[in-house]
């Protein structure tokens, strides 16, 4: 029943992911020349949400330092 995930020997859940699948069905529609899309946005299922996670560290760096000085 449903999708069955791993655990490591840490209890964090070990698997592809959403976006993971996504990335692999983007890129085999490509391949099968079913989409014309550019590598650009074939690949963002992997590099949006790494963005976004740098630019969240990016501002929580910026507030720390902005409270820790004054």
């Amino acid at each position: 029943m449903g999708v069955r995930r791993k655990r490591n020997k840490m209890g964090i859940y070990i698997g592809t992911g959403f976006l993971g699948l996504l990335a692999l069905v983007f890129i085999t529609l490509k391949l099968l020349g079913y989409i014309s899309w550019s590598w650009l946005w074939i690949l963002s299922p992997i590099w949006i949400p790494v963005c976004l996670s740098l630019f969240g560290i990016i501002i929580m760096l910026i507030v720390g330092g902005i409270i820790w000085l004054v």
